[in-house]
C-alpha cells in the first residue's frame, strides 16, 4: 500500500480503472461466468456482449465518456452485460434497485439525467413515461410482454449477435474519472471514481487471499469460487461478490434477489479493509476519545469522492468522507472498529420533500 495524492491509502499494484479490471477477464475464455437456470454465459460470451453493447452506446447512441447510463432490472445476466458495457464505453453507470417504485425512481432519474436507460420490461413500465417525456433512449432487456414500441425504445434481442473478436470502444478512462453513482432510497447519489471501484475489486481479492492464509492455504491455488448471488446487484455487498468472482475467474450463480421491499443500500462500505481508515469526530472535526459519540469519517481508495452535483465540502474534508453516521469507538483501547448508533446532520438529504 502507498499514500495517494489525497493522503489516502491505496493499493500499490493492480488495475486503476474498471476497464483495466474487466479486460483481464477476457483471458478466462470459455470458463463459466454467469449461470441463470438453464442459461449459461462464459467469460468470452459475456465480454463480447458487453463490448458490442458498448460500441452501440458510443457509435449509434452518440454517448460520450461521462454520460450517465442507468441500469435498472432484476438480477439477470443482462444486468452485468449492461453495467460493464457502460464501463467499456467510459460512461458513468447508475445502478438502481429493481424493487423501487416508479415514484422512487423518477427523482433519481431527474437528478442524474441519464443519456440512456438499460431496463427490463417491469422497470420500463415504471420509467417509460418519464423516458418518453425526457427524450431519453431506452434499451429493453427481457421485455416479458411489456414492449410498448416507439422510436425511443429498442429491444436488446433485436441487436446483431456479438462478434467475439470485436474490440470495445477506443476510450481510456482515467483513474480519477467518475465510474459509478450509487443511490440509496430517497438520498443523493454517492459518486465513486474508477480508482475507487478498482480498489473495491482489489479489496475482494485481498479478502480471498487473507481467507486462504487463515486456512493455511496458498492464495490462488484453490478451486475457483462458485458464488451464489441473492442480493440485488446494486447492493454494495453484491458488488463485492461479483468483483471477487471475476478476479479469480469464478462463477456467479443467480438466484432470486431477497431483501425487504424498499430496503436501502448504504452507498459506502464499513467492512474493515487494509485501505480504509476511520475516525469519530466532533462537530468541528476534532477526533473524539473512545466511547464518545460523534460523526463517523472514513477515507480509503474504495470510498466515494462525494455526492453527485453537491459541493465537495458537503461530503469531504481534507480527503475524509463525512458519512453522516453517528458512531462510537469501544473504550477498551483496542482501536478495533466502530459502532454506528444513528444518523446526524451530515446525512444525505432526501431528493424530494417526501
Amino acid at each position: 500500500m502507498v499514500r495517494g495524492e489525497r493522503g489516502t491509502l491505496e493499493y500499490a499494484d493492480g488495475p486503476r480503472t474498471l476497464r483495466e479490471f474487466v479486460e483481464t477477464t477476457w483471458a478466462y475464455g470459455d470458463s463459466p461466468f454467469l449461470l441463470d437456470g438453464e442459461r449459461h454465459f462464459s467469460y468470452g460470451e459475456f465480454f463480447a456482449a458487453a463490448s458490442a453493447l458498448a460500441v452501440r452506446l458510443s457509435e449509434r447512441y452518440g454517448l460520450r465518456p461521462g454520460d450517465r447510463a442507468v441500469v435498472a432490472m432484476r438480477n439477470l445476466p443482462e444486468w452485468q452485460i449492461a453495467f460493464w458495457a457502460a464501463q467499456l464505453a467510459g460512461l458513468i453507470a447508475v445502478p438502481l434497485d429493481a424493487r423501487w417504485s416508479g415514484a422512487a425512481l423518477r427523482p433519481v432519474l431527474e437528478d442524474c439525467e441519464p443519456g440512456v436507460l438499460l431496463v427490463d420490461g417491469e422497470r420500463l413500465e415504471r420509467v417509460g413515461e418519464w423516458a418518453r417525456r425526457a427524450g431519453v433512449r431506452t434499451v429493453l432487456f427481457r421485455e416479458e410482454g411489456r414492449f410498448p414500441g416507439g422510436a425511443g425504445v429498442q429491444r436488446y434481442e433485436d441487436f446483431p449477435a456479438p462478434d467475439p473478436l470485436a474490440a470495445p470502444p477506443d476510450v481510456e478512462p482515467r483513474p480519477e474519472d467518475d465510474s459509478v453513482i450509487l443511490y440509496a432510497a430517497g438520498t443523493k447519489g454517492a459518486v465513486t471514481t474508477h480508482l475507487a471501484q478498482a480498489g473495491a475489486a482489489l479489496d475482494a481479492r485481498y479478502r480471498a487471499a487473507a481467507s486462504a492464509l487463515a486456512r493455511g492455504a496458498l492464495p490462488g491455488t484453490g478451486p475457483v469460487p462458485d458464488t451464489p448471488v441473492t442480493l440485488p446487484f446494486p447492493h454494495p455487498a453484491a458488488f463485492a461478490d461479483v468483483y471477487g468472482a471475476m478476479a479469480a475467474g469464478g462463477t456467479l450463480t443467480l438466484g432470486e434477489a431477497g431483501g425487504a421491499e424498499g430496503a436501502e443500500s448504504i452507498p459506502y462500505g464499513l467492512d474493515p479493509t487494509p485501505v480504509t481508515e476511520s475516525k469519530v469526530v466532533s462537530a468541528l472535526g476534532d477526533p473524539l476519545p473512545d466511547g464518545e459519540k460523534g460523526e463517523l469519517w472514513l477515507r480509503g481508495q474504495s470510498l466515494p469522492r462525494g455526492y453527485w452535483r453537491a459541493p465537495a465540502a458537503d461530503a469531504f474534508h481534507d480527503g475524509w468522507f463525512r458519512t453522516g453516521d453517528l458512531a462510537v469507538r469501544p473504550r477498551d483501547g483496542s482501536g478495533r472498529g466502530v459502532v454506528v448508533v444513528g444518523r446526524g446532520e451530515g446525512a444525505a438529504r432526501p431528493l424530494t420533500a417526501e
